[in-house]
């Protein structure tokens, strides 16, 4: 190595408050978080989920009780909470799904797989993701 080459930072002690701030994550690292965080989320509303599917198709009087506690709640819990919660259930689906195709698709063509693929493919599963649940939120919360 020459003394004109510029020479790499050395970070032997950091800062967690002056360096994590200004560290800047790319988007394949969002999609890898958010991927984790979307699996643990629909994990942990797994009784929630249980719940609506018993709810809505045993009998037509459970059904009207299922579509009352997204209107006016359960107990001390509102209706839009309830929606909220959905909603979210709804993104950790939809972008669990998407980032597992990301991943899919790249195990099946790992040769075309570069820097520039990972960044548009990440890029790609977030609006996607993002997109459909802000639609599907829209319907749920009535503006269409």
């Amino acid at each position: 190595m020459t003394e004109l080459a510029k020479k790499r930072p050395e970070f032997r002690n950091i800062n967690a408050f002056k360096d994590l701030t200004t560290y800047r994550m790319t988007p394949a690292a969002w999609v890898s978080i958010l991927h984790r965080a979307s699996g643990l989320i629909m994990f942990l509303l797994l009784p929630f989920i249980i719940w609506m599917f018993d709810t809505s198709v045993s009998s037509e009087i459970s059904f009207a009780k299922f579509s009352a506690a997204f209107n006016i709640g359960i107990g001390f819990v509102p209706g839009w909470f309830i929606k909220l919660v959905a909603l979210a259930l709804i993104w950790a689906y939809l972008h669990h799904f998407t980032a597992g195709l990301r991943h899919l698709w790249m195990d099946v063509s790992h040769s075309a797989v570069n820097k520039q693929f990972g960044k548009t493919s990440a890029l790609a599963v977030l609006v996607i993701s993002i997109s459909l649940a802000l639609v599907l939120g829209a319907k749920l919360f009535g503006l269409y």
